[in-house]
């Protein structure tokens, strides 16, 4: 807050210090919590790392112990959700995040981690490339071997990690330009392909224009979009994310569309979040399908999905986008679909950005706590609508020996309009 006679802070050291203050430390937040969940200690609480922010506001250099406990948050937001004061800890974790990067050395290893994460997964074109070796190495269960091995494990958890992560590549349908409305018209969207969701789970974004079109929406995918900076904002990679922040929005806004719909949550989180990046282009715009879709209403005839179905909430959706019910809402419409509930939902998976990757023994932790809770709901379908989530859960079934095959909301909306029921690849 600075000496009565020394210098005014700074507009934004002030703002943080304010949002500090409102944290009345009343515990709410704590049952919420994944690490406090984990581990049961103070400092990787919310609360507690909001006393560790203060003491670096006060002018406290930073330490290694209290980098490890703001790296050690997953940045769910579920405390956001629980907490009565209303503290904004969502933009206290982003811009303590943001000042650990600037002014903390880190390891080489841990140097050399981030370098390939933000190399590689922010650029569709660096993981179409991985593609093949990808897909050979499962044909030929190399993947398996390389997952699998302690060496790796020891040497390099995160990259053991990432190769357990991976899902089947498939196939690649390549979306047009345009995809026309099938029924009358009534909306001009624009559609956010993603990165990961882009390469590694292409069928999701096929299923989502088709959605759209089958609802009575032109549905524009600019060819030349690129990463929306979500996982470079969640990293506290500002700068990084002001820059692809800019050129998405420059893209969209181009394109002349009603509102940008979004499929994957923290992509949607991220973008709801531009103007505090002072990229205002599309503020207002930026709609997760689902909240889209319900408040269109829906135009396309449902048919039947037999199947038992689980719903995960995506944190950035649940917590950071405040959007719970209009995806149950749009499951609960599916003739023949049955939905249960998961236990703890509102606890993170662990996957949580690029979380799995830097924090790999908590998020294998936490993905398998959330594995044991949809196993016993019974389900035969688990639903997300995060690629992240998706890959996170998937891991953890299958480290569990539990065959529940995941699927994206948008895939079973597609699935119960154009009448295939549940496709073979789910159950």
């Amino acid at each position: 807050m600075g000496r009565p006679d020394g210098p005014s802070p700074p507009p934004q050291h002030q703002r943080l210090a304010e949002l500090v203050d409102a944290c009345v430390h009343c515990g709410f937040c704590l049952p919420t919590c994944p690490t406090y969940e984990l581990w049961g200690q103070e400092m990787d609480s919310p609360r507690g790392r909001i006393r560790l922010m203060k003491l670096g506001l006060s002018g406290e250099p930073l330490s290694a112990s209290t980098v490890t406990h703001i790296d050690r948050c997953l940045g769910c937001m579920a405390c956001v959700t629980s907490c009565p004061s209303g503290v904004r800890y969502d933009t206290l974790i982003t811009a303590t995040r943001a000042g650990v990067e600037a002014a903390y050395p880190r390891s080489w290893r841990e140097r050399a981690l981030r370098s390939v994460i933000f190399r590689l997964f922010p650029y569709p074109r660096r993981l179409r490339v991985l593609r093949g070796p990808l897909k050979l190495g499962q044909l030929t269960r190399l993947d398996r071997v390389v997952a699998g091995s302690r060496l790796l494990a020891r040497v390099a958890p995160g990259l053991a990690a990432m190769a357990g992560l991976v899902p089947r590549v498939g196939p690649r349908p390549k979306l047009p330009a345009l995809v026309p409305a099938r029924s009358p018209r009534r909306a001009v969207v624009g559609m956010l392909s993603g990165c990961v969701q882009r390469e590694l789970f292409p069928e999701v974004n096929a299923a989502t224009a088709r959605v759209l079109a089958a609802e009575g929406c032109d549905v524009v995918v600019p060819p030349d979009q690129g990463c929306c900076g979500a996982l470079s904002l969640h990293a506290g990679r500002r700068d990084e994310a002001a820059r692809f922040a800019e050129r998405a929005a420059a893209t969209f806004a181009r394109a002349r569309v009603d509102a940008v719909v979004v499929n994957a949550a923290g992509c949607g989180s991220a973008m709801k979040d531009y103007p505090d990046l002072g990229v205002d282009a599309l503020a207002g715009r930026v709609r997760d399908l689902s909240e889209f879709l319900v408040a269109l209403g829906p135009m396309a005839v449902r048919r039947p999905v037999p199947a038992v179905v689980a719903y995960h909430d995506a944190c950035h959706l649940r917590h950071a986008q405040g959007i719970r019910d209009a995806p149950r809402r749009l499951l609960a419409a599916v003739p023949d679909l049955e939905l249960r509930e998961i236990a703890d939902g509102e606890i993170c998976c662990g996957s949580a950005g690029v979380y799995n990757l830097l924090q790999p023994r908590a998020a294998r932790d936490l993905g398998d706590r959330k594995a044991r809770r949809v196993a016993a709901t019974g389900a035969q379908v688990l639903v997300s609508a995060n690629p992240g989530c998706a890959m996170q859960i998937a891991a953890g079934l299958r480290r569990a020996g539990r065959s529940v095959p995941v699927a994206h909301l948008a895939e079973v909306l597609d699935a119960s309009i154009r009448g295939t029921g549940p496709r073979a690849r789910w159950l």
